[in-house]
């Protein structure tokens, strides 16, 4: 195996990191919106949590694109 190959399956690898990132964006609105129609009074003190927590999976989802472009591009 050379390195251009094994630059490419690397970068595949490290972007699966970027598909966990969108499915912990939707589990936290999704908890969110369940939490928010269960107790509606309750959903504007949790706003501040739901931003953390998007924030959190968002970060998730750059540092795999961005470790997967570092493999690919980086000699």
């Amino acid at each position: 195996m050379d390195l251009a190959t094994a630059q490419v399956i690397g970068a595949g690898l490290a972007a699966i990191g970027v598909g966990a990132a969108s499915a912990g964006v939707g589990f936290v609105f999704g908890s969110f919106l369940q939490g928010a129609l269960r107790n509606p009074s309750a959903a504007a003190s949790q706003t501040g949590t739901l931003y953390i927590g998007f924030a959190a999976a968002e970060l998730l989802g750059l540092m795999a694109f961005a470790v997967a472009m570092i493999i690919l591009y980086a000699r």
